[in-house]
């Protein structure tokens, strides 16, 4: 099986999203938004854009925080989740079916939030036209988070080839093939659910930190932080993940 150049159109839907919505326990999204919105400089009131917005995580989590947040996904499934648990809480949330490189808001917004392994879906163009969007919706000032796990000193240290997990009645399995030549993982992901498989393709460019750096000013950002982990420990070789906090440049909002 072979991603499509245009594979995140329909990939997050079905089994995909339940499994998601419970892979990542409350309390780590908590602990994760928490530093979040310290980085970001977030106060209630502040303009948050969530995009992709996923299930609504993130969002869900800074709405309670009293920011006033849009989430953007292009999975209709994922926000109809995102939606109803909304709606369930009482939260005020503006959201938008587009792709994450759509967002008409020029100026808008205090932060940009890209969270969850949700960057380097696209080509290096399509990957750059979404930071160049970001930047644009944003204040000058504006901050824009990126936290990724796909960044190459992460994952290619400790690259594991196939990868299953059973988390409650539900079973995820992940083959991976990192290709050179690319620069890009190619995925085959699964998820069962009693008798019900359904089996998607992926593919993932992978960036060096230098590389995202450069990426993001080229899009216009500047002051770069760069962290291993939600403890604000300084990112280095073999962790887990990156979280690059970046500003736009321009007076502070």
């Amino acid at each position: 099986m072979t991603a499509s150049p245009e594979w995140w159109k329909d990939f997050f839907n079905g089994l995909f999203i339940e499994f998601w919505k419970i892979a990542i326990p409350d309390a780590a999204t908590k602990a994760d938004a928490e530093f979040f919105a310290r980085r970001l400089a977030l106060s209630p009131g502040a303009r948050v854009l969530d995009a992709p917005c996923g299930h609504g995580r993130f969002a869900l989590d800074l709405a309670r925080r009293g920011c006033n947040v849009t989430g953007v996904d292009i999975s209709q499934d994922a926000l109809a989740v995102a939606r109803a648990s909304a709606a369930a809480e009482g939260l005020s949330i503006n959201w938008r079916q587009s792709d994450m490189r759509d967002l008409p808001w020029p100026g808008a917004f205090d932060a940009v939030l890209c969270a969850g392994n949700s960057f380097g879906y696209f080509d290096d163009a399509g990957n750059a036209a979404y930071l160049s969007a970001a930047v644009a919706a944003l204040k000058p000032g504006g901050r824009f988070l990126l936290d990724w796990g796909w960044v190459a000193e992460s994952l290619l240290p400790a690259f594991r080839e196939f990868i299953d997990m059973d988390l409650g009645d539900m079973r995820f399995t992940a083959r991976n093939v990192y290709v050179p030549q690319t620069g890009r993982v190619e995925n085959v992901f699964a998820v069962e659910k009693g008798s019900v498989r359904q089996e998607r393709a992926a593919s993932h460019r992978v960036y060096t930190v230098s590389e995202i750096l450069r990426l993001l000013e080229a899009a216009g950002f500047n002051s770069f932080e760069c962290f291993g982990s939600n403890e604000a420990e300084p990112y280095r070789l073999g962790a887990h993940r990156l979280i690059l906090v970046a500003q736009k440049g321009g007076r502070p909002a």
